[in-house]
């Protein structure tokens, strides 16, 4: 039976299994983390391993949540990378109050907004919609020739095709 307890302002639930004999596993389900243990540990071996498994969660979701100066950097790469330098943005930085989008450009000041909702998504998730929007500096609207602009991203269809499942989850959490 799984235990929840409060760890540093964190919903955690613990998973014991008889079937896991050593090994420690933990992962996020929206806002609770799920750790499963070895049934055989001690309470002390349940708490050292849930605050183990919580910074190393922590610190493997940091490397996905880039702040605003690292996502300029990363644009300026994706816009050399495949945009031959052309989409140059005046700014890039995080937003809170994009709830249907994920992710905008304003023109023309050229200013990308990117959904605080993607941090902790994959990388190349981030990058397609970082390149989505600075595309739209070069081609207003997502007619033709703005799709064949992201063509030399070799992973825009799969990073469209996640997004759309959140999307879908989110919109349906029934139907998944």
């Amino acid at each position: 039976m799984p235990t929840s307890v409060l760890h540093a302002n964190e919903n955690v639930e613990v998973r014991r299994s008889k079937r896991r004999k050593s090994t420690v596993s933990a992962y996020r389900d929206g806002d609770v983390t799920i750790v499963s243990i070895p049934a055989r540990f001690t309470r002390a071996q349940e708490r050292e391993w849930v605050a183990k498994m919580l910074t190393k969660l922590e610190a493997k979701e940091s490397k996905r949540r880039p702040t605003d100066d690292e996502l300029l950097e990363r644009a300026v790469a994706l816009n050399v990378r495949y945009l031959d330098g052309r989409a140059v943005p005046m700014s890039i930085k995080w937003s809170d109050n994009q709830e249907r989008r994920w992710g905008s450009c304003t023109m023309p000041d050229r200013s990308i907004r990117i959904s605080t909702r993607l941090r902790g998504l994959p990388e190349w998730v981030i990058d397609y919609v970082i390149l989505h929007e600075l595309t739209h500096i070069l081609v207003q609207g997502h007619g033709p020739d703005f799709w064949a602009h992201l063509e030399a991203y070799p992973k825009t269809e799969r990073a469209r095709g996640f997004l759309e499942g959140i999307t879908f989850a989110k919109e349906d959490p029934g139907a998944a």
